[in-house]
């Protein structure tokens, strides 16, 4: 796919920087990233309300932010976790083996445009390397292997010219059918009257189209074979045909932004991220001492799950734990996957709007699985002695693998290979297979397309695997809309907004990156979670600085756009 290109600005000195393109819209074009730099910070609430305790619900990434900055506004976050701190930024060790081979079982790749996670990155002195995606800049090789020939490729000019053809299609389809450099241009600019333009004319013609229907509709893409193998293979990450029955909507969030290019993955792994700011400190703090951080306010452990919420007298919630405990609360901020409410947790109708049910009964999750192994030494890296080429390479196939990674950190030490990366149906082929089981088919499969090299000699330790649809605390891996689907994201992205509800459905706000525009991708998870901040900053009565409005103050004149509902 197309890459972006930053475009320069200033700083003080007028010395020319990089303004990074950020994941901010089409939908919603706020600058998140510019919110937090902010010397003023994010708002206040009265010293009234000082101490209040607020729950919240599900201590992933979101729920981590949002109790974070919360506590900074003199707030006592009480989070709320079933299971570990985290979510879906979940890293693993492997038994046996060197604390530093890890697997990310879930997020492990993160583009520059996520200027909002970057910012948290940065706080907790974290470091980024370049991931290994398929034909990136510095992926020593990828093999394609599809309807069992294999391609060897170090860059996409060494890939036969049908898929150039199929980029160039790609391309031309986006360019005709959704105006890409157009949109591409204003978000760099941070245009955002040209964004909610542009945005409105695509919202309002292709709400009902499938990602599949957009190409098919496309004149670039009459060719069956050149949309199968785009399917297969793609672009940027891997092959796109599990996102085939979903809203091209969805599609366009991502390759406006470039969020599938240039991916950056965090050294020792992704869950440090929420870990760190559990324990983070920070300089600046309301009403509480220094030295507080999430984790003294909790004794250094989370409450447990939540197994009812209702509504109380004086229009509260009130939060019942798997402890028995019972909590009434002015404000709850909900960021764990959002069909918890539906099964996990016993809920009082009376949460939300009889809409915003259906908005949350109506998402869907789209399913994912992932299995590594640990392995003695990047081994792929040897030359074959007859070709020259590497051993092994990043590899593209539409064998039950789909997508297999290597990662090293270095030739004389221990290695990972991610064996396969699956979505969706081909996630469900795994389900029913032990971890066991699927390390052997998947070395078979390997194996067919690498006779030659053993990769079951290098294994050091036991897999590691997961199918998020599987786990009891997600039952899938992210939200993808469907077609027709737009109005009822609206409804989860604008709850935070409350106003214009009645007093008896506020007080709870709703947050995560199934709530997002980009969902799948950390920063949405980031951009929710500050909107909810606002949101529960606001109905306490506090305010932002006027030199940093917040998301809740400009509302009005970049709110998303608003299909009819008859």
């Amino acid at each position: 796919m197309t890459s972006t290109v930053p475009t320069a600005v200033h700083d003080e000195q007028e010395q020319p920087v990089a303004r990074p393109v950020t994941m901010f819209g089409p939908d919603f074009p706020y600058a998140y990233d510019d919110y937090l730099a902010h010397p003023a910070g994010l708002g206040s609430v009265p010293a009234t309300e000082h101490g209040t305790e607020v729950a919240v619900i599900g201590g992933g990434l979101s729920g981590i932010v949002a109790a974070y900055e919360l506590m900074k506004m003199g707030l006592k976050p009480v989070v709320y976790e079933a299971d570990r701190i985290g979510g879906r930024l979940r890293t693993e060790g492997f038994d046996g083996c060197d604390e530093s081979l890890t697997a990310e079982m879930g997020a492990m790749r993160f583009p520059p445009c996520s200027t909002a996670f970057q910012h948290y990155v940065d706080r907790v002195g974290l470091t980024t390397k370049a991931f290994p995606n398929p034909l990136a800049p510095e992926t020593p090789s990828t093999v394609v292997d599809l309807k069992g020939e294999s391609h060897y490729a170090r860059t996409l000019d060494d890939l036969p010219a049908v898929y150039h053809q199929v980029m160039d299609a790609w391309n031309a389809c986006l360019e005709d059918g959704a105006r890409f450099s157009e949109m591409q241009r204003a978000i760099r600019e941070r245009d955002v009257a040209t964004i909610r333009e542009i945005w409105a004319e695509l919202v309002d013609r292709l709400d009902n189209q499938t990602f599949y229907g957009f190409l098919c509709d496309s004149p670039s893409f009459k060719s069956f074979r050149h949309r199968e193998i785009f399917g297969q293979v793609g672009f940027g990450t891997g092959g796109w045909d599990t996102d085939f029955p979903n809203s091209i909507l969805e599609i366009l969030r991502v390759v406006y932004t470039g969020a599938d290019d240039d991916h950056r993955g965090i050294v020792g792994g992704s869950q440090q991220l929420p870990l760190r700011l559990w324990e983070e400190e920070p300089a600046k703090l309301v009403h509480w001492a220094p030295g507080t951080s999430l984790a003294s306010l909790h004794g250094g452990t989370p409450r447990p799950a939540v197994t009812r919420l209702h509504r109380t007298a004086g229009n509260r919630t009130t939060v019942t734990d798997a402890s028995g405990d019972i909590r009434s609360y002015k404000a709850v901020v909900f960021t764990a996957q959002s069909w918890m409410l539906l099964s996990k947790i016993d809920c009082d109708d009376a949460l939300f709007p009889i809409d915003h049910w259906t908005a949350i009964e109506r998402t869907h999750y789209m399913e994912s699985s992932k299995l590594f192994v640990p392995v003695d030494r990047p081994f792929w890296l040897d030359p074959d002695p007859e070709t020259g080429r590497d051993t092994m390479s990043m590899t593209l196939t539409d064998r039950m693998t789909r997508g297999t990674y290597l990662l090293d950190d270095g030739p004389d030490k221990p290695a990972v290979i991610c064996l396969s990366y699956t979505w969706c149906d081909d996630s469900l082929k795994w389900l029913p297979l032990s971890p066991n089981e699927r390390l052997e088919v998947m070395l078979k499969s390997l194996g067919e397309i690498y006779p030659k090299v053993d990769i079951r000699k290098h294994v050091i330790g036991n897999p590691v695997t997961i199918s998020w649809e599987d786990e009891p605390y997600f039952m899938g891996a992210f939200k993808a809309n469907l077609p027709g689907h737009y109005r009822y994201q609206r409804r989860l992205f604008t709850h935070f907004m409350q106003d214009r509800l009645p007093q008896d459905k506020r007080g709870i706000f709703l947050a995560g990156d199934d709530i997002s525009w980009t969902a799948g991708w950390a920063e949405g998870a980031v951009q929710t979670a500050l909107n909810a901040v606002w949101g529960v900053m606001h109905h306490l009565g506090g305010a932002t600085d006027p030199s940093n409005p917040g998301p809740g103050d400009v509302y009005d004149e970049i709110a998303p756009v608003e299909l009819p509902e008859d």
